[in-house]
């Protein structure tokens, strides 16, 4: 069988394929494509360049309907399937809970949205010198969320003490929710630094979409 396998595919037959591909092949121009590339940086440059436009996931798994195995590879690596996509363009993000991880009490878990009895209260309190980090569990909707970014503002006494924005990243629709914990930290220390301190927490994309806007207090105690 092998030697049979070696006679179909051998020197002859390869050499014999290969032509034919090039032939079927246009003759290929460096230099046409060096100004191709040099026109389209014109175009850009002069802002006359208009990029084709923004297709919904539906859009573009349908396009590919045809092609089974390219369409299995697409729903698998976005996580979701096309009878859960409708044709929305703008993404969107819903997030369901912002836990605090501290070594002080493990982790407290708050759903979201605050609810309006929660308003104004202290969702946590945190001892001085003590490190601990913001955890979100959210899910994403409709189409890629591109570039999401958080910012997490405090204020003490009415003058902001603290800000601090990163990077989440690209995240595109899928079944199950997100699970995302934000950069450790540590509180201040001192006699200053105890008290209540308000905060607010936003998310935007790379569009300036605000998907979610959240206040809330914590509280910095004593240590020990």
């Amino acid at each position: 069988m092998e030697s049979e396998q070696q006679e179909q595919a051998g020197p002859s037959s390869l050499i014999d394929k290969t032509k034919q591909q090039i032939t079927e092949k246009p003759s290929h121009n460096a230099s046409e494509d060096e100004e191709d590339e040099e026109e389209l940086i014109d175009h850009i440059k002069n802002g006359s360049f208009v990029p084709g436009p923004l297709l919904s996931l539906k859009e573009q798994i349908e396009k590919d309907k045809e092609d089974e195995s390219l369409r299995r590879w697409k729903e698998k690596l976005l996580g979701c399937l096309e009878s859960d996509l409708d044709g929305q363009l703008d993404p969107e993000v819903k997030f369901h809970s912002i836990g605090i991880l501290s070594e002080d009490f493990g982790e407290i878990v708050t759903p979201l949205p605050v609810e309006e009895n929660q308003n104004g209260r202290t969702l946590f309190t945190l001892r001085e010198g003590s490190r601990y980090q913001l955890k979100l569990q959210f899910s994403v909707m409709h189409n890629l969320v591109s570039g999401l970014t958080y910012s997490n503002t405090v204020w003490k006494g009415g003058f902001q003490v603290d800000e601090s924005k990163g990077m989440l990243g690209t995240f595109a629709p899928q079944k199950e929710p997100y699970v995302y914990a934000l950069k450790e930290d540590t509180t201040p220390s001192g006699a200053l630094a105890r008290g209540v301190y308000s905060a607010k927490l936003k998310f935007e994309d790379d569009d300036k979409r605000c998907h979610m806007e959240l206040k809330y207090l914590f509280e910095i105690k004593k240590s020990g």
